[in-house]
């Protein structure tokens, strides 16, 4: 497995996603999206498995000005918005090769291998 997990140091969900594999000894690469975020290629092959980048936005989140201004923004400039803004991603972003998942979702963790 080669697992990467795009996350905060302050999301709960994330630290929970560490843990996960830390106590089932499985490594894993942690990018904080504060610092790097993801390349244009990754958050497409993770938008691809969820649901494109409306499944991707934390429709939730605090920043509700952003993430209006993002809901309102023509199609063809979306990505490009919500790239420069990783904090509207759902976090954490867990990937092995082309399987992703979005949030905490130990269940289908457990079913790679």
């Amino acid at each position: 497995m080669n697992i990467q997990i795009f996350g905060t140091k302050k999301c709960n969900d994330t630290k929970k996603a560490e843990r996960f594999f830390k106590e089932r000894g499985i490594k894993y690469q942690f990018i904080d999206m504060k610092e790097k975020g993801m390349s244009k290629g990754e958050f497409n092959s993770v938008a691809q498995v969820n649901g494109g980048l409306q499944g991707m936005i934390n429709w939730d989140g605090k920043d509700k000005d952003l993430l209006a201004l993002i809901k309102y923004t023509a199609d063809e400039d979306k990505l490009e918005k919500v790239m420069e803004n990783p904090s509207v991603i759902k976090t954490p972003v867990v990937r092995n090769g082309k399987a992703s998942t979005l949030g905490y979702q130990p269940d289908v963790w457990k079913s790679w291998s």
